[in-house]
């Protein structure tokens, strides 16, 4: 459960450090409207990667948990 916690913090934190990483190249360049939506669209694509990444490590603990309760050691 503390690993949860620790990932969506560490999500959080990556994404706003996006969010303003975007701001700060684009910010004045472009409309405040095209800003908004580059920035949710580039938002959205990491928090979609950030989540895959931490589903394969739950099915990666799962499948490693399950082996050792078999006696698997591999």
């Amino acid at each position: 459960m503390k690993e949860a916690v620790i990932y969506s913090l560490v999500a959080l934190s990556s994404l706003t450090m996006l969010a303003y990483t975007v701001h700060m190249f684009i910010g004045g360049l472009v409309s405040e409207e095209t800003e908004f939506l580059i920035t949710v669209g580039v938002v959205i694509t990491a928090a979609v990667g950030i989540a895959l990444l931490a589903r394969d490590v739950i099915m990666r603990r799962k499948t490693h948990s399950s082996r050792l309760r078999s006696g698997d050691p591999s």
